[in-house]
């Protein structure tokens, strides 16, 4: 006997608190108990309550869980919009890197990551129910952490929040991460040490404010060529005028501070004839895999995104589930990321100088 196509197949009932109470031979009340670690019941009835639960496949109703807690075990991910296309950052594998991270966090510690963008058609934010929000990347008084504030949505962000008040931020040490790439250009035989930076966000802009503290210190002119990230093509162009300079205004080593700003440089580097590292010293900033590759092996900064994402959404949980640290925006916790510099052949000049 065959099974009529045409007919849709019953889906099994679902296994309710009541099927759990019935099964065990105990009342609804201290099911929940049981399954939510409240009440005072001896650990053998706990241990049987959950073996059975878990035998006949119970499974907490999400809703049921938000009416309980007043949480919806959701955390938000979003970006500061730096170009036309809402997930802009997903083009870089620092990005991909600390969602990851972030998600493996946050299911360990019993949540759910969203991942949503800055802007929509449809408001997709007002249609989430979120127990906080990650936001990377911030720009100075960072219309997105207004509005969730605005909303009573905790915030975190990863990038230090300018202006904005928040529960907290995981960052970096920007002076720190300047003065390691830019004192390690300098010690190979970099004299005039170039940056070729993006124009947007927090990491940006303290980032170039030490660098320009650095060259004062140095007594060095700054050499620095902007472009807006995101821009199709912006950082090549910026990179082909960073070295297109008059001779003695062109650096003769170079940070590229962005993702994908590194190889941007060497192609530049080749396009005009300068051997790398001998006339050129590059660095790059970004994870190590797509760079040990490049011709030469090229000098990295890493700003660790795994520690970032899971570091940022452990600052988030414990603020979710303390009141007075939700309550306690004045009084934000900061967490400082170790960076990692990986010397390779693009800075490692055989003959220092010229």
């Amino acid at each position: 006997m065959t099974v009529d196509q045409g007919v849709p197949r019953r889906r099994p009932a679902r296994v309710g608190i009541r099927d759990v109470a019935a099964a065990a031979g105990v009342s609804i009340t201290t099911v929940s108990d049981a399954l939510n670690g409240k009440g005072r019941l001896p650990d053998s009835t706990r241990l049987h309550v959950r073996e059975i639960a878990d035998r006949l496949g119970y499974r907490p109703s999400a809703a049921a869980r938000t009416l309980r807690t007043g949480r919806s075990g959701l955390i938000g991910l979003t970006t500061t919009n730096h170009a036309a296309e809402p997930f802009a950052l997903t083009e870089y594998g620092w990005f991909t890197e600390l969602v990851r991270a972030a998600t493996g966090a946050a299911l360990d510690r019993g949540y759910a990551l969203v991942v949503l963008p800055t802007s929509s058609r449809h408001d997709v934010w007002g249609n989430v129910a979120l127990d906080g929000t990650i936001v990377v990347d911030p720009v100075e008084d960072d219309p997105m952490v207004r509005e969730l504030l605005r909303r009573g949505v905790p915030v975190v962000t990863g990038g230090h929040p300018g202006t904005s008040v928040v529960h907290g931020w995981v960052d970096i040490d920007h002076t720190l991460a300047m003065r390691t790439v830019l004192d390690h250009l300098a010690e190979n035989g970099g004299r005039r040490v170039g940056l070729l930076a993006a124009e947007n966000g927090t990491y940006a802009r303290r980032s170039v404010e030490a660098y320009r503290a650095w060259c004062a210190e140095q007594g060095a002119a700054p050499i620095v060529e902007a472009y807006p990230l995101g821009g199709p093509g912006a950082a090549a162009l910026a990179a082909g005028r960073l070295l297109d300079r008059a001779p003695e205004e062109r650096p003769d080593a170079v940070f590229g501070l962005h993702e994908g700003g590194g190889a941007e440089l060497l192609a530049a580097a080749r396009a005009r004839g300068l051997r790398v590292p001998d006339d050129l010293l590059v660095a790059g900033c970004g994870e190590d895999a797509p760079h040990t590759s490049a011709e030469p092996p090229m000098t990295t900064l890493s700003l660790q995104p795994r520690i970032t994402g899971s570091s940022a959404v452990e600052l988030l949980v414990g603020v979710i589930e303390d009141q007075t640290a939700r309550a306690a925006r004045h009084r934000p916790t900061r967490l400082t990321v170790p960076i990692r510099l990986s010397a390779r052949a693009s800075t490692r000049r055989r003959t220092p100088g010229f």
